[in-house]
């Protein structure tokens, strides 16, 4: 069901993990090594106003929750605000990018919507995705991704190892790609 050399892994995480922290400190290690990792890692809590993203690479606090409200219950996303960073984090893939880090898989990308079409985007310009997953929301993400995703533990040793085999993989193709794009392209002939 799932291959090593996949470009798009789940990192998966229990309740008791952060997989904010270890997003986060791998975007940095990436951007310390000149390489761009682009898309937004959480902060703070779903189910309060602290609810926030840093958005990558610039590291700017984005505000997700919605303007208080003490009769709210359960998740307090603003969807206004998660669009407005979505449409951010796209027109940083635009610029380019060697990595989109997604903060969640939640009930929105389940559906089809949030976040969801950045990962479309980023795998059709052949830019690996990282997104942290619940361990609940799993068999969720698996019909999502088709089966076409690699499981990664929570912690950084493994998503490390994921990432050395898909830049690998990557640089190994690029002269490859870069010949192709180099082959002029021959007129049609005219008769």
């Amino acid at each position: 069901m799932f291959h090593a050399q996949c470009d798009l892994a789940a990192l998966v995480y229990e309740d008791h993990q952060d997989p904010d922290a270890v997003l986060r400190d791998f975007a940095d290690d990436l951007k310390a090594q000149g390489l761009r990792a682009v898309g937004m890692v959480q902060a703070g809590q779903c189910a309060d106003s602290s609810l926030s993203a840093l958005l990558l690479p610039s590291g700017e606090k984005l505000l997700l929750a919605q303007d208080f409200d003490p009769a709210a219950r359960g998740c307090r996303l603003d969807l206004a605000r998660l669009q407005n960073a979505a449409m951010r984090i796209a027109e940083a893939l635009e610029a380019g990018a060697d990595l989109l880090i997604v903060n969640r898989f939640g009930k929105r990308e389940r559906d089809g919507k949030g976040l969801a079409f950045l990962i479309e985007r980023a795998l059709d310009a052949d830019i690996a995705v990282v997104i942290a997953v619940s361990a609940l929301s799993f068999p969720d993400w698996i019909r999502f991704a088709g089966g076409m995703s690699v499981k990664l533990a929570c912690d950084r040793k493994a998503l490390e190892a994921w990432w050395r085999k898909v830049s690998l993989r990557g640089a190994a193709m690029a002269p490859e790609h870069a010949r192709a794009q180099q082959t002029p392209k021959q007129a049609p002939e005219v008769g």
